[in-house]
């Protein structure tokens, strides 16, 4: 999910529609909705969101505080004039970039992916077990060393179970983490679709089924050897 921060609807409805066609589940807030929204959300539901854009409003510098202060969310501002010094007090908060508008909404995908990239390049993968390695960013997960080539939204499922390692989430977790808390146009038991079309892939590439499935309790991603005790 990719949030969306602006004062004027005109203006968030526009990115988050063309977000959308990106095949991104996309929700946008005014700053003050925004605040309330952040504040009150568990981590384990703020690892769903991909990144956050932040338009001109504003309380920009101290909502980019606020985030930097609680969760490592790739956030990105958008200019709509190139300003020295306000670029500068973004950076000086921990904003991770800053784009002058007008922007395409693949540039601004392609960004926060890059952002993600790099913050995962410094951390140990998510995952390595059995010849899997999850590392997280949208980078294709490896079994025994090849890349492991799924789509974006069975790749989101995997890295959320391996990020959250050692306990179980629930369906409406990782529904969440995909399509975003707030898509009303998708059912949310096409996780299920999604989570068989992965299991397949991952039975075939490793010759076992990594998720292990407890009804009521949700999904976990385990190693051999706990799967099989």
């Amino acid at each position: 999910m990719i949030v969306v921060v602006d004062d004027r609807p005109i203006v968030a409805e526009a990115y988050k529609t063309s977000l959308g066609r990106e095949g991104y589940s996309v929700t946008s807030f005014d700053p003050n909705e925004f605040l309330e929204w952040f504040q009150s959300t568990m981590d384990i539901d703020l690892s769903a969101v991909e990144g956050l854009v932040l338009g001109e409003f504003a309380e920009r510098i101290s909502i980019t505080k606020t985030i930097k202060q609680k969760a490592d969310v790739p956030t990105l501002a958008l200019s709509d004039a190139n300003l020295l010094e306000n670029t500068l007090k973004l950076f000086e908060v921990g904003i991770d970039d800053v784009v002058r508008k007008p922007v395409h909404a693949r540039e601004i995908v392609a960004r926060i992916a890059a952002i993600r990239r790099r913050s995962n390049s410094s951390k140990a993968a998510l995952w390595s077990e059995n010849g899997l390695v999850v590392y997280g960013g949208g980078r294709a997960p490896e079994v025994n060393g090849e890349a492991l080539q799924i789509p974006r939204r069975e790749l989101r499922i995997l890295e959320y179970l391996a990020a959250n390692r050692g306990r179980r989430v629930t369906r409406s977790q990782i529904f969440d983490s995909v399509y975003g808390v707030f898509d009303e146009k998708v059912e949310e038991c096409v996780v299920e679709s999604h989570i068989s079309k992965l299991r397949r892939k991952l039975r075939a590439a490793m010759g076992y089924d990594p998720i292990d499935t407890q009804r009521f309790l949700g999904y976990q991603l385990l190693s051999r050897t706990a799967s099989a005790a």
